[in-house]
């Protein structure tokens, strides 16, 4: 959940957004900087930080505030802020060494509060960056079970779980921007699309997956009323300036593609799905051919992330991800990150734990526990 430290409109607001009361908190914006503007006139630290403490206060049990603060008016002057952090901000003014120190402190506060800064590439509030704690940087995922929530269900095999573009779209797009999943499968991105307010198209190979997705997808609320559409077909072949004209955008912000790791999953009997590569090398170009029918429809300076993993043939490590990876350099990109992301069980080893560790120690590999996320910028 994301507030921008952005003004609210109760009546529709508090409906469309899912709001924690435990960590947020609807603040008066005009009074809240009328007070950190009395914070700044204090003639001393003592009543500097005792000024401090009684917004602190306020923030924390809003049953002591006396001056409408805490305010849930329908005066168009309204803002939700997470608590947590603004509390942080007030402590960092109160324990500040220095007159100047503080000085700081409080502009970045009050910019923070009357101003929004943003990114070419994504909604996320700059000058509130402390705010967005559920938002990886990092890369190394650890995720222990998949979000099944709402119309997520984990009934294709194969399939990967919705944080991942949960992630990629809070990180690499905006609202209504134009995300492109090559690979749809059960629907989990445009699923994520209706939720975070993206217009999704997907692409399905199988027929008969198509169709359930498009039941899943329907069921998720379309809050944001944002366009969502599954075309049946090849990755390779997709006319996809046809799809965008027939919704009047002209390109993409984000493509995602989790394609077959080659063959350790057969998805169909489809000699055009790329599990069923007669080799390696059939893979990877049939892979090149999926890039060059969709990177043209990408934005210059937006990203491309491929979710991929390796695998083992004849007791020889096969590094999938690493030939994929060098397929998309071919084509003007740039390499952003390489993320790391566990998985702890997939339906082939499940409840076989104790034999895979026995087939690892004759064999003198290691079991499979992560996967790649690859991410490119286009030049």
């Amino acid at each position: 959940m994301k507030t921008n430290g952005r003004a609210l409109d109760l009546y529709i607001d508090l409906e469309k957004e899912k709001y924690d009361w435990k960590k947020d908190i609807i603040i008066n914006k005009s009074r809240l900087l009328e007070k950190i503007e009395e914070v700044e006139k204090a003639d001393s630290p003592i009543k500097l930080k005792s000024k401090i403490s009684l917004l602190k206060s306020v923030i924390s049990y809003p049953k002591n505030d006396t001056d409408g603060l805490v305010n849930i008016d329908q005066n168009g002057d309204t803002m939700v802020l997470k608590k947590w952090a603004l509390i942080e901000e007030f402590k960092q003014i109160e324990e500040a060494q220095t007159a100047e120190r503080a000085q700081y402190y409080i502009d970045r506060l009050k910019k923070g509060i009357s101003e929004v800064k943003t990114s070419k590439i994504n909604d996320i509030n700059l000058n509130r960056w402390k705010e967005y704690e559920d938002i990886i940087t990092d890369s190394l995922w650890i995720m222990d079970k998949r979000d099944a929530s709402g119309a997520h269900a984990g009934w294709y095999w194969g399939n990967f779980i919705p944080q991942i573009p949960h992630q990629l779209m809070s990180r690499y797009t905006k609202e209504n921007d134009w995300v492109l999943d090559a690979f749809v499968g059960s629907g989990t991105t445009l699923i994520e699309c209706k939720r975070l307010g993206r217009n999704g198209v997907g692409i399905e190979l199988n027929s008969e997956v198509a169709v359930k997705a498009k039941e899943l997808v329907k069921k998720e609320n379309n809050t944001h009323k944002v366009i969502t559409e599954i075309v049946k077909g090849d990755s390779r072949r997709v006319n996809l300036k046809e799809t965008l004209d027939r919704f009047g955008a002209k390109s993409f912000q984000l493509i995602i593609m989790h394609p077959p790791y080659h063959d350790i999953i057969k998805f169909s009997k489809d000699k055009d799905d790329l599990s069923n590569a007669v080799s390696t090398e059939c893979f990877t170009s049939m892979f090149g051919e999926v890039l060059d029918n969709s990177i043209p429809y990408l934005d210059k300076g937006r990203y491309l992330a491929i979710v991929i993993g390796d695998k083992y043939y004849k007791g020889t490590w096969i590094p999938l991800g690493f030939y994929i990876m060098n397929e998309v350099l071919k084509r003007n990109f740039t390499l952003k990150s390489i993320i790391v992301k566990n998985f702890e069980e997939t339906k082939g080893k499940r409840n076989q734990k104790e034999l895979w560790r026995y087939r690892a120690l004759v064999g003198g590999f290691y079991i499979f526990k992560h996967e790649y996320i690859l991410l490119f910028k286009k030049g």
